[in-house]
This record gives C-alpha cells, structure tokens and sequence, in this order.
C-alpha cells in the first residue's frame, strides 16, 4: 500500500439494513469521537438523497482521512474497537475504504 501514503483516503460505510437502533445508537454514541480522535472528518451521512441503478436510499456515511495507512489505524484502535463492540450484530453494513484521486 505505499502508493497510497500521502494520498486522501475515505471510510465509507452503507448501513444495508438496522437490526438492533438501541445497539446502533450505543456504537454512534462511540464511533463518532473515536473517529475524530484518530484524525476522521466526516463529510456526509444520512440518509440517500436520491439513488439510481441498484442503489437503495439507506443510511450512508463518507469520512475522510489523511491517508488509507490513517483510516485502517482509526478502525483498529481500541476506541473504535469498543465502538464495534457496542454495535455486536446490530447492524448489517458494508464498510470500505477507498484511496482519493
């Protein structure tokens, strides 16, 4: 992945579908300060405004880092840990992170 360092990197998370809101809200409560700890800013989240193809307007969230090596060290720390642990099952989601252009 050194072609990646020095280069944005954005978290980018699709909340497929919400099982469990009182776990959901225990994780944001969690997730959000650990992720600005470790460098994140969020740009956007919430529901879709419109979506095409194959989207679904679901709850969706766009964070950016410094770079990819940022984002992985902000989802392995021990916050963001605890933050997941709160979570345990209560959403189904996809999770990604994307190196900028």
């Amino acid at each position: 992945m050194d072609e990646d360092v020095g280069v944005s990197a954005y978290w980018i998370s699709t909340y497929l579908e919400v099982l469990d809101e009182s776990k959901m809200a225990a994780y944001a409560a969690l997730a959000g300060p650990a992720i600005t700890a470790a460098g994140g800013t969020f740009l956007a989240r919430g529901e879709a405004a419109a979506a095409w193809e194959a989207g679904k307007p679901m709850r969706s969230v766009v964070i950016e880092f410094d770079s990819v090596e940022a984002a992985i060290a902000a989802h392995d720390s021990p916050a963001y840990q605890e933050a997941l642990a709160a979570l345990d099952g209560g959403v189904v989601r996809d999770l990604r992170i994307i190196p900028g252009v």
